[in-house]
């Protein structure tokens, strides 16, 4: 595996197309995979984030993506995906996950006349069986006493013991697993130490500058140059703002802000931060903040 050597600069940041890696060997299921994309993936202008994410997945390791709300994680899990060719299986944590939203149901159906229980998979059980890349979204969501069944799953030994069957499931050897979480975000909790201690920590950071100004342009209607530079300044500011606590994450979120340059292609670009990126903020004072910052650039349009 090894980054490309016509790349010579970080200027329009750096895809998973700039790494080569050899083909994936063994027969691969694509029917599967819902998430195929159309554009070149997740970009960030450090080579290196892409490199070891791949890298760790390509040696089997399990891999921790940990970053702010907006900052391009779960584009970065699908991007690996495609890159390595797997299909994709999603969980979102939450309060509610319990055992059965990770590994599957009994149900009764109805065949021939006859009624019988069928155990429906879940996206763990799948994912193990199918060979897939299992993607665990806000990690740090769900209740402790939720994840300590997968241990095992992400440990050395790769099985798992369903208690709903009574069978142990050995992985598949393309099985490969992505965690992501939001540190200090409202609802979440740290880590179990012997959780944290089976993955790869890889960190996400938001998109700034150049790279930042490319993807605006590839990705939104927005195209003035003057408008895309303003905006790309105004993120800074934003992240900034987040760091030293004016405004949560979401104000921050590259994501909110793809949507306010979408917006402002057609409207006002004030307006289009209030409806975009403002208007998602509960806080009164964190809404005002991000305004006051918005009309420093636009200070002509309401």
């Amino acid at each position: 595996m090894s980054v490309r050597r016509d790349r010579t600069d970080d200027m329009d940041g750096w895809t998973l197309n700039d790494i080569d890696m050899p083909a994936p060997t063994g027969q691969l299921d694509l029917t599967s995979y819902r998430d195929a994309l159309t554009d070149e993936g997740f970009v960030t202008g450090d080579k290196t984030l892409l490199f070891d994410a791949l890298l760790a997945l390509s040696l089997s390791k399990n891999l921790l993506l940990r970053g702010p709300t907006g900052s391009g994680k779960t584009k970065l899990a699908q991007s690996l995906a495609e890159k390595l060719r797997l299909p994709m299986e999603s969980i979102n944590c939450s309060v509610d996950l319990d055992a059965e939203s990770l590994l599957g149901f009994k149900t009764l159906t109805t065949e021939d006349g006859r009624s019988e229980i069928r155990f429906v998979e879940g996206p763990v059980v799948r994912a193990m069986r199918e060979g897939h890349l299992l993607y665990i979204d806000e990690i740090n969501m769900a209740r402790p006493e939720t994840l300590p069944i997968l241990n095992s799953v992400l440990d050395y030994r790769r099985q798992l013991m369903n208690p709903f069957t009574a069978q142990t499931i050995t992985a598949h050897e393309r099985f490969r697993v992505i965690a992501a979480i939001n540190e200090g975000y409202v609802g979440t909790s740290p880590m179990n130490e012997a959780l944290r201690n089976r993955f790869i920590v890889v960190d996400v950071p938001y998109l700034s500058g150049e790279p930042l100004k490319s993807l605006i342009r590839a990705r939104t209607q927005l195209q003035d140059e003057k408008m895309i530079q303003h905006f790309a300044d105004l993120s800074a500011d934003l992240v900034a703002a987040a760091r030293v606590g004016e405004v949560s994450e979401e104000g921050a979120s590259i994501r909110a802000l793809l949507d306010a340059c979408d917006l402002a292609a057609h409207i006002p670009a004030a307006r289009a931060v209030s409806r975009a990126v403002a208007a998602k903020l509960d806080d009164e004072r964190e809404q005002a903040v991000v305004m006051n910052l918005a009309e420093t650039y636009f200070p002509l349009e309401r």
